[in-house]
Parts: structure tokens; C-alpha cells; sequence
């Protein structure tokens, strides 16, 4: 299931950690003069300024390996509370404008 805009494409981050570059569908290459304003979460400000993106290996394969050999457990209420949180967020959050 993925949560999100279904008509935003999704960020893929290759396996070497480098995000691949967006091309244009037009075939001339964008203006120096575009005005064009993108406004990043704090979140992907957070990714993209390098802070503590890195992940735990380790964890990953105890996760990998809980799921390969089935005991996995899904702790449905800490999804649900999260699910919660963050729509809570997103509704006291100011207009951007």
C-alpha cells in the first residue's frame, strides 16, 4: 500500500544513495529566467542537507530475516498512532501560499 499523492511521482534513491536526475519532457532545456518556486518539507530538507540519512544495516537484515523466517510481528496500534500523528500535523499546518 503506498500512502501519498497517486499523481506525484515518488523520490527513488538508487543503490548507491545518488537520486536520479528529473529530465524534461519538453525538448528544450529549462530557462535560466524560470520563475518557478519549489518549497521542500522540512523533512527533505533534513535528507538533502545530509542529516542522519544513513540507515542501519543491521537492522534492515533482522527485519528481512524476521519476515523470511515468520516471526515478523506488525504492531498495528504504534502504525495506527503514527498514521494519527501525522494527519494531525498536516492539519495544523499554516496555508502555504
Amino acid at each position: 500500500m503506498k500512502i501519498g499523492h497517486p499523481d506525484l511521482p515518488s523520490a527513488r534513491i538508487t543503490a548507491t544513495g545518488e537520486r536520479p536526475v528529473a529530465r524534461s519532457s519538453s525538448s528544450s532545456p529549462a530557462s535560466a529566467s524560470s520563475s518557478t518556486q519549489v518549497a521542500l518539507s522540512s523533512t527533505a530538507s533534513a535528507l538533502l542537507g545530509g542529516e542522519d540519512t544513513s540507515f542501519d544495516a543491521a537492522k534492515v537484515e533482522r527485519i528481512a530475516q524476521a519476515i523470511r523466517d515468520g516471526s515478523f510481528r506488525i504492531n498495528a496500534g504504534a502504525i495506527a498512532d503514527k498514521l494519527i500523528d501525522n494527519a494531525q500535523e498536516i492539519l495544523v499546518r499554516p496555508p502555504q501560499h
